[in-house]
């Protein structure tokens, strides 16, 4: 009897803890915005941070209120960009882009000006004079951007780091890490790229590396789009005007455009 009592008040208990439960989740439940779900099952789950935000769900969150721009998810490329514009209703565009280090040099190409021997980081390195590279400009050659990188994009060749463009999202986790400022996203279907980011001019740099550029302007003078200038002794491309002829290439003496 003590046994059938005491089965009882459990029961008992149960059920009255199972309503209270059942009438919580009605009265005191956080509403769910059903377009904020869908936007999120979207988004690749990366949370590699270059919509800006901290991950996946905090940047659902903003497109759904209409606080972030809903073409920001690089990971998520095309097919995201088309579940989000299905979704919100607008058709959205967004320009496939690709990681860039603006820097050709490596171990037979440039000079060192003294031997490093510390902590195997272009961060740590670049703070004893500006680095053991003899460009000042140029990339240390350490991996800082390999390490950084969740998708194995980059890789280290001879004291350079090489991107490979199918395995890039566009994340842009890599730039901040650089301490010469060398990476940028550039359209993934450019033409030519600068591969230098030296801005001095004279014999210096001529000495220090031999694929720098030496703002010769005949890169310039070769484009009939106008897409190439040389500023600050240095060429910079714009793509917006570029055509892809590849007459700059052509004209570069120095192996600095490809």
């Amino acid at each position: 009897m003590e046994i059938f009592i005491a089965v009882v008040i459990v029961a008992v208990i149960g059920l009255i803890a199972g309503v209270g439960l059942a009438l919580a989740s009605k009265y005191m439940a956080v509403p769910v915005d059903e377009k904020q779900e869908k936007i999120r099952e979207a988004l690749p789950g990366a949370n590699c941070g270059a919509c800006g935000y901290s991950g996946c769900d905090g940047y659902a969150a903003a497109v759904a209120a209409g606080e972030a721009e809903p073409n920001k998810c690089a990971p998520g490329g095309e097919t995201a960009l088309s579940l989000i514009s299905e979704i919100l209703g607008v058709e959205l565009t967004s320009e496939p882009k690709v990681a860039f280090i603006a820097c050709k040099g490596n171990c037979e190409k440039t000079l060192n000006k003294y031997s490093y021997e510390g902590l195997m980081s272009c961060t740590a390195a670049s703070q004893i004079y500006a680095g053991p590279v003899s460009c000042s400009y140029g990339c240390i050659g350490f991996g800082d951007c390999v390490k950084e990188c969740p998708f194995d994009a980059i890789t280290l060749e001879n004291g350079r780091p090489i991107i490979c463009e199918d395995k890039c999202m566009a994340c842009g986790k890599c730039i901040p890490v650089c301490p010469k400022s060398l990476i940028s996203l550039i359209p993934k279907k450019h033409s030519v790229t600068v591969n230098c980011s030296n801005k001095q001019k004279g014999a210096p740099v001529v000495k220090n590396c031999k694929v720098s550029c030496v703002a010769c302007k005949l890169c310039e003078k070769a484009c009939e789009s106008g897409a190439i200038k040389v500023e600050n002794n240095l060429a910079v491309v714009d793509y917006s005007l570029c055509t892809g002829c590849g007459k700059c290439v052509s004209a570069c003496k120095r192996g600095v455009l490809i």
